[in-house]
């Protein structure tokens, strides 16, 4: 079985800023893999050792990203690819769904491609179904739980408001999967320094079926964020000192107030 699993660089979030001008994050600071993405390799390295065949890891993002991509290796994913180009700067949901879409088409394809369910800085949970419209197969989303997986078919449970349901799809598939479906593994020290030396293939727009850079990234994005602004305070609260019963009923007149404002 080819396995895909999209992963995603992330600020930390103490280092996360906005560029106030082109209303999208700044990535120059402290970066990690997007925690949501851990159980997603994981995921993808059970399947593989249950079904044979290979995982690789794909990203989008500059060439910091790579980080990420070691990370995957160091899990023991078999491959890593890096999408990285100035075209590709600034996407929105829609255009980072159409990236990786094409990216996947450059890779031959895949059987199954398996994202986090969401990211710590987007937070949008959207890319994963995106996705799959973009390549037009299947997506079952919030798994979490694989219940069987066959070479052309998977079986998994996934997790609703208020309910579980059990989703059976043919493969080629997209799997969103929740975070608590597995406990990722720790790589360890040999692990982290055989990843640091291993390969990590790119891709550029020139190495896509569609190449006009006007479809992708900020350019081609057709939500973005149009103003940030820190919102003023203005209601003041008041503090009141009760030292005997007139101070107890001004108490409940100011109550009264609050839940009748509150109406």
């Amino acid at each position: 079985m080819k396995i895909i699993v999209c992963i995603k660089q992330v600020p930390a979030l103490s280092e996360a800023s906005m560029d106030k001008e082109k209303g999208v994050l700044v990535r120059t600071g402290e970066n990690k893999l997007n925690p949501y993405d851990l159980p997603a390799i994981e995921t993808a390295l059970r399947l593989r050792e249950a079904l044979g065949g290979e995982v690789t890891a794909l990203t989008m993002g500059p060439e910091s990203a790579e980080q990420a991509l070691r990370t995957a290796l160091a899990m023991t994913a078999d491959h890593a690819c890096l999408m990285s180009d100035r075209a590709f700067a600034g996407a929105d949901v829609l255009m980072t769904a159409r990236t990786l879409a094409q990216g996947i088409k450059a890779l031959g394809g895949a059987d199954l491609i398996i994202c986090g369910q969401q990211t710590t800085d987007g937070d949008t949970a959207q890319v994963p179904f995106s996705l799959a419209e973009q390549l037009n197969i299947p997506v079952i989303g919030w798994v979490r739980e694989i219940v069987s997986a066959s070479e052309d078919r998977l079986e998994a449970r996934q997790e609703l408001t208020g309910r579980t349901c059990r989703v059976s799809a043919g493969l080629p598939l997209v799997l969103a999967v929740n975070p608590t479906i597995c406990e990722a593994r720790v790589p360890g020290l040999r692990a982290k320094l055989k990843a640091g030396k291993q390969a990590v293939q790119r891709l550029v727009l020139g190495d896509l079926e569609q190449q006009d850079s006007e479809t992708y990234g900020l350019s081609g994005s057709p939500t973005r964020v149009v103003r940030l602004f820190q919102p003023e305070t203005t209601a003041k609260n008041p503090v009141l000192e009760l030292t005997d019963s007139q101070g107890a009923a001004l108490l409940l007149d100011v109550w009264k107030s609050v839940k009748e404002a509150g109406k």
